[in-house]
């Protein structure tokens, strides 16, 4: 199989010997190809000197001047390696010191150059770990007799000379094309690569789908060895399968989850709720065991480890796991299946009185989707129709009366989980006001349902926040306790000091925020933080209300999302600032389609089978490893030294990975939903519509037309009537005679001048709107129309690495 020098050298932790077998095992490697490929990679790292061999095994050489970051330049060529340690500096590295490698290759860098207080370190690359471009959408261009690919990602910069491979190259020139690298540059050679597929004369011809798998290489089919094992999997439960599990079949449950669907997600968590005798309620947050069919190393573990995470991309999937997998581990309606649950018992207030984490089999009674429970829970009160129409269409009792037995279950899982969020409130969580606050659109209904999916989670998602929705409140039924069971199930590893993958977000840099709240100062909320110099998740709490009852909630929301920091992947237990978590929170209950979570999983199983109860065998003081009664009591370790030394190996080789392959998913999602907007606009090429002014920068503002759910810039050299002036500090441009202004929050109507549909990028023209500037602004920086510092394309520049410069 296939490997990368990252995907090696993660195996070589502190300074421990490793030998060549135990490599072989790791990275699958069976066949004598790929046995020769592992030695010939360990022959030059011992000769560069990144290993030693003692004894017929190797050891990492760490070295204090050399760290690992990931590449990323920018169109003009400048170049930053971004490391992963939290607070690095981003390390500059000249055209002339890349030694071949390409933007979002992963590399080890030499530091050849401190920083100082104006500029960043340098660096040369010295190795490269992990080639990030496997293949490229190009244009095909010929040079004499010879043919070139050109790619259209212009942080890509060089030309892949094509090789013939049965396509006729001259049919394919000017066409856009997906090329498979064959070889990078070698030398004086330049890259070598093929033509996989022509997709059309330009980006608009190709299919969405297509143009971004393949702009960010991502596999479209399983390798047969996968789909072989996937095939070989047990339809039906065995009385061997459910041995020394907790059989809660007889327990009403049911499953919670969207329309079903072609490409839906499989159904991974199911619900059951019991009255304890004193008068509390134990409930039952029962997840899919699907690390009891996906062993560890088998070729089904590693091709998830390697994709990471499932990606959804429109309609289509690119799953992290086969079909066959899904079929038997996911939880439908009238079929044994095999669990862990997370059986928690709560008081009427929301408080967690105690839990237990146990393997279990359950069987489905009743699968209902949001539109179905929300009309249940909602049955006893008035209908809002202008909360539900737009977007949803509610069942009526009559057409529900199959689910009439869990009526009253679902009424107390729902005052349930609205208990559990006053108790998330209580401690500083705070839900951001962005699903249907931002996307309620009839004139783009298919668009709007895209976007308004993107943020539906069943836990704190992609913006590592909860986001409320009024339209349904019955989701939160689901995502409040699946947040739940992923807080507790890292209490319980975080008590028991085990291995695992916990999911941090920290707080974002005070700095930042004392930014943002001059900002905000400057269009009238006085908002504060408790403390000058920490950010806390109770201070955001404070400005989301705040926030709530501006007439520019939508802008104000998307400058506090602009401070957050993204959430990572850590083996060391941290803040969760979006959830108000001080110490470990992690993913647990979507092992289907996350891999941290089934990794989660495996430790949990570690802990059924081999976790030792008590401090030695000569002691009668037993706690029960399953409950959160041990919590306080234990001071050994309790798994065996062998299991936890290869967990901890096996988490440190993997997490970087985890974080990263999780970010591609985010960027491909994102390219989606960019090329539907991009397409959608092209219809409109010349309409007048109205917008709202959601950002500022030198080169000019940017604009969502709240008719479409789009947003568009527009450059400041189309501002012709003057010469604007650019206010930082008031996010604002200024006209120098007419005083006109267009400031953040402003509304504009603007014309859609014209539509870039690969680099999707919408150009707007205004014609109307903006306001009076105030004869008390200080002028900052004045900026002719057609100045020179302007991107000549109109991108954002948070999306290109800043030019670096290189004079004192």
């Amino acid at each position: 199989m296939e490997f990368s020098i990252a995907e090696l050298l993660a195996n070589f932790t502190d300074d421990k010997l490793v030998a060549p077998k135990a490599l072989e095992k790791k990275l699958n490697c069976k066949d004598e190809n790929s046995l020769r490929k592992l030695q010939i990679a360990l022959d030059a790292l011992e000769r560069i000197g990144i290993l030693v061999k003692e004894r017929g095994k190797y050891r990492r050489v760490f070295e204090d001047d050399v760290v690992e970051g990931r590449l990323r330049c920018s169109s003009k060529g400048f170049c930053f390696a971004i490391q992963d340690v939290e607070g690095a500096e981003d390390i500059y590295i000249r055209e002339s010191h890349l030694n071949t490698a390409w933007n979002g290759d992963r590399v080890l860098v030499r530091v050849t150059k401190e920083g100082t207080r104006r500029r960043s370190p340098e660096g040369e690359v010295r190795l490269i770990l992990d080639r990030a471009n496997s293949s490229v959408l190009a244009r095909v261009k010929q040079i004499e007799e010879h043919y070139r690919a050109l790619p259209l990602d212009d942080r890509l910069l060089f030309e892949v000379e094509l090789k013939a491979n049965g396509i006729n190259l001259a049919e394919a020139i000017d066409q856009l094309v997906h090329v498979e690298i064959l070889r990078y540059p070698l030398g004086q050679y330049p890259p070598l690569g093929r033509v996989a597929q022509i997709l059309g004369s330009d980006a608009e011809a190709a299919s969405e789908f297509e143009i971004v798998r393949c702009k960010h290489d991502l596999p479209r089919d399983f390798p047969d060895d996968v789909l072989a094992a996937a095939k070989k999997l047990p339809t039906k439960l065995r009385k061997a399968d459910i041995k020394g599990r907790v059989d809660l079949r007889h327990l009403p449950t049911i499953t919670i989850d969207g329309p079903p669907t072609a490409t839906g997600p499989a159904i991974d968590d199911a619900l059951t709720l019991e009255q304890t005798k004193s008068g509390n309620w134990r409930v039952g947050i029962h997840i899919a065991d699907v690390s009891y069919y996906v062993e560890p190393d088998s070729d089904l573990d590693i091709e998830a480890r390697r994709r990471g995470t499932s990606i959804y991309l429109g309609d289509r999937v690119l799953r992290m796991l086969p079909e066959p997998v899904h079929k038997c581990c996911s939880l439908l309606v009238g079929h044994d299946r095999l669990a862990v649950s997370v059986l928690v018992t709560l008081n009427a207030d929301g408080e967690v009185l105690e839990f237990e984490i146990q393997p279990t089999v359950i069987s489905v009674d009743h699968r209902l989707d949001y539109q179905q429970a929300q009309a249940i829970v909602q049955r006893h009160n008035a209908v809002d129709p202008e909360a539900t129409a737009s977007t949803y269409v509610l069942p009526s009792l009559d057409e529900l009366q199959e689910f009439k037995s869990v009526f009253e279950m679902l009424d107390r899982l729902f005052a349930l989980s609205q208990a559990v969020r006053t108790q998330r409130h209580q401690r500083g969580a705070f839900d951001l006001n962005l699903s249907e606050k931002l996307f309620p659109n009839e004139a783009n209904p298919e668009l709007s349902n895209f976007l308004s999916a993107k943020f539906q989670y069943d836990d704190e998602g992609a913006l590592s926040a909860m986001v409320v929705s009024s339209f349904l409140p019955a989701r939160s039924i689901v995502t409040e306790f699946m947040l739940l069971a992923n807080q507790l199930v890292a209490s319980h590893l975080v008590a028991l000091q085990v291995p695992a993958i916990y999911r941090v977000h920290r707080p974002p840099d005070p700095s930042d925020v004392q930014e943002l709240l001059k900002l905000v100062s400057n269009m009238g909320i006085d908002a504060h933080l408790e403390q000058e110099d920490a950010v806390h998740s109770r201070d955001y709490q404070r400005l989301v209300s705040q926030f709530a009852e501006s007439k520019v909630e939508k802008v104000l929301t998307y400058l506090l999302l602009s401070t957050f920091k993204p959430a990572i992947y850590s083996t060391t237990p941290g803040p969760h600032f979006g959830l108000a978590i001080e110490n470990g929170y992690t993913h647990f209950t979507s092992p289907i389609r996350r891999y941290p979570d089934l990794l989660v999983h495996r430790v949990l199983h570690a802990i059924f089978e081999y976790g030792r109860d008590r401090r030695t065998t000569r002691s009668k003081d037993r706690v029960n490893l399953r409950s959160s009664s041990c919590h306080g009591q234990i001071n050994w370790n309790v798994l065996p030294t062998d299991i936890q030394a290869e967990l901890e190996e096996n988490f440190a080789a993997v997490v970087v990975h985890l974080t990263e392959q999780e970010k591609l998913s985010q960027e491909a999602e994102s390219d989606i939903e960019g090329l539907k907007k991009a397409e959608f606009m092209q219809q409109h090429t010349g309409k007048i519509f109205h917008g709202l002014i959601t950002g500022v920068q030198s080169y000019g503002f940017f604009v969502e037309i709240e008719e479409l759910l789009v947003e568009g810039l527009v450059h400041v050299s189309s501002l012709k009537d003057d010469w604007y002036e650019y206010r930082s500090r008031q996010q604002k441009l200024v006209g120098r005679k007419n005083r006109k202004q267009y400031k953040l929050g402003d509304r504009v109507e603007v014309q859609v001048k014209s539509v870039d549909y690969y680099r999707q990028q919408i150009d707007l023209v205004a014609v109307g709107g903006g306001s009076e500037a105030s004869d008390e602004d200080e002028p900052e920086e004045p900026l002719l129309p057609d100045d020179e510092e302007h991107d000549e394309n109109g991108e954002n520049d948070h999306d290109e690495v800043d030019a670096y410069d290189e004079e004192e």
